[in-house]
């Protein structure tokens, strides 16, 4: 049975270079950014119509990819705890074994990261500073009640 791996945190946190260490390692994965760039977008936020249907796109992917036994990680920003238990329960009929990777950077360091993308690739997405503070300030961390998390410093 596959493993599941939500990497969670705010805009410029960290999370996608995260999530390449562990591609790196051998994990498949997935990314609402990567995916819309790879449809063309190149702005943020997504029209609600589009988001819902990539994470619909990736929600199928991940079935697929954990009913062969890959592990996979989400490279998403898991903004909320519901977001989090919408994809467990998900999970849940697979058996996949879930973990949270919290990737954690100061407001400053994070909002800086924003300001400085280049729009260069799928994890490179600009934000409008309100917008990008926005997400850091409503972000809810994950608590001990979610099961294993881990906490990755970046700045």
């Amino acid at each position: 049975m596959g493993r599941v791996i939500f990497v969670c945190g705010p805009a410029g946190s960290g999370k996608s270079t995260h999530a390449r260490r562990l591609e790196a390692d051998g994990m498949v994965r997935l990314s609402v950014d990567a995916e819309a760039w790879a449809r063309g977008h190149r702005t943020m936020p997504l029209p609600e119509s589009v988001r819902a249907e990539i994470v619909g796109a990736l929600q199928e992917r991940l079935l697929a990819l954990i009913a062969e036994g890959q592990d996979v990680v989400l490279d998403l920003s898991f903004w909320s705890r519901a977001m989090r238990e919408e994809w467990r329960a998900l999970l849940a009929p697979t058996g996949a074994a879930v973990q949270i990777v919290h990737v954690v950077a100061a407001r400053e360091t994070a909002l800086a990261r924003v300001a400085a993308r280049t729009t260069g690739h799928g994890d490179d997405f600009q934000l409008e500073p309100e917008v990008a503070a926005l997400y850091y300030d409503h972000f809810e961390p994950p608590t001990a009640g979610e099961g294993p998390i881990t906490v990755v410093r970046t700045g």
